[in-house]
């Protein structure tokens, strides 16, 4: 069979795959294309004035897509064969093996790249993300062996990224168990990253689970993927749980996007008071961001209500926020739909400036309107490490929030 009827779906996997190798598009702007013209095949069919009456399709955009379509095309079969040569399947959204959760999201991946098997209608239909520090301690590989090893044994499906620390503990554990994991990595499949889990890669494709990523298969790693991956690992997930993150740490960023743009459950377990890898699981917890938890029972009585929803099909409709469907932003009162069973959001109210520290204050008083880090760092004084910190957590108390790649407060002025 050619690897191109791999997986059959109202669409050709071929086109779609195409879409995604033209510069300039990514998940959102490719969702919104298919919106308005249906399919991929559609898309490059349609004239570039067509193209550019689409949300931020830029008339140079436009062009580019109609001039891309060959080259385009080309990379996809050149895409597939390699995949096919490595036992590596493609999957596109909107076929029947597509996890239903990840098609939920705002910015689902258009296209899945994966080694070993999904199966999101049985053995995977209650997957749980773990995600932590890679730089972890001793405490925090021991709970992250305790809670992962019990939630596979319990039949969760443990999805993570495949990093040192804490993400390795918690594959590890699953398979120890003999249950089942996913890892999403932020490179191309052709990698294995790190290099020292290339054999733990092996042991989850050969029939414990998955390897997955968006990415085309020669992608390298690079800091610059994880962002996007993170989204993979919450979108999967019916929750997601965080272990040992630092106030530095992508796990609170991932805590995030859970709770807010996927409408997902947060865990967060608490760590020694005097360690600096619990720090941002701590902040995380004191700003109500996430659920206390101590064990791992905690976890499975509070997944039985999305779990029940996932079985019966009702879950895109009780958990997903209002307008994911649609690409927009969410709003922080719009986590839940208003179904007559729906839970009460979490208490998250916008704060007052008088309640934020004199650190906190000034980096507001910058933020009236959409403004760069880099900008932000310079008129604040501040060195851009320490405030990305600052405004991840600023982010995670709803004070401050993105507006594409600058940040602008929501915090309320007395």
């Amino acid at each position: 069979m050619p690897p191109t009827t791999l997986n059959p779906a109202p669409e050709h996997p071929r086109s779609l795959l195409a879409l995604t190798l033209v510069p300039g598009l990514g998940p959102i702007l490719i969702a919104r294309l298919l919106q308005t013209f249906g399919t991929a095949d559609a898309v490059f069919r349609s004239p570039p004035e067509r193209l550019a009456t689409v949300q931020r399709v830029s008339t140079r955009l436009a062009r580019v897509i109609i001039d891309s379509a060959s080259t385009a095309h080309a990379r996809a079969d050149a895409e597939l064969a390699a995949a096919a040569d490595l036992g590596i399947r493609v999957i596109a959204r909107g076929t029947a093996e597509y996890p239903a959760l990840l098609a939920q999201i705002p910015d689902p991946p258009p296209i899945l790249y994966i080694r070993g098997q999904i199966d999101a209608a049985h053995a995977d239909r209650y997957p749980l993300g773990i995600v932590g520090s890679r730089d972890c301690t001793h405490y925090g590989l021991e709970q992250t062996d305790r809670f992962a090893g019990s939630l596979a044994s319990a039949g969760i499906t443990i999805v993570s990224g495949g990093a040192r620390g804490i993400d390795t503990a918690a594959h590890k554990a699953a398979l120890r168990l003999n249950g089942r994991t996913i890892a999403v990595l932020g490179c191309g499949l052709k990698h294995a990253y790190p290099p020292d889990n290339a054999e733990l890669f092996e042991q989850i494709a050969a029939g414990r689970g998955a390897v997955i990523s968006e990415l085309p298969l020669d992608t390298a790693p690079s800091a610059e993927n994880f962002p996007a991956r993170n989204r993979i690992i919450s979108g999967l997930s019916l929750g997601v749980l965080v272990i040992e993150a630092g106030r530095k740490s992508g796990s609170l960023i991932t805590a995030r996007l859970a709770a807010e743009d996927h409408g997902r459950e947060v865990f967060a377990i608490p760590g020694r008071l005097d360690s600096p890898a619990s720090e941002g699981t701590h902040d995380l917890l004191r700003a109500g961001g996430a659920t206390l938890t101590t064990s791992p029972a905690d976890i499975l009585e509070t997944l039985h209500a999305p779990a029940r929803h996932l079985h019966h099909g009702t879950h895109s409709a009780r958990y997903t926020p209002l307008n994911a469907q649609s690409g927009a932003a969410t709003s922080p009162d719009d986590l839940f739909t208003a179904s007559n069973d729906a839970p009460e959001p979490r208490a998250q109210p916008t704060l007052a400036i008088a309640t934020l520290s004199p650190t906190e204050q000034r980096l507001i008083e910058h933020l009236g309107a959409p403004i760069s880090l880099e900008e932000l760092a310079q008129r604040a004084s501040i060195d851009v490490g320490s405030l990305r910190s600052q405004l991840t957590m600023l982010e995670i108390r709803r004070v401050v929030k993105r507006v594409g790649s600058k940040f602008v407060t929501t915090a309320a002025r007395p």
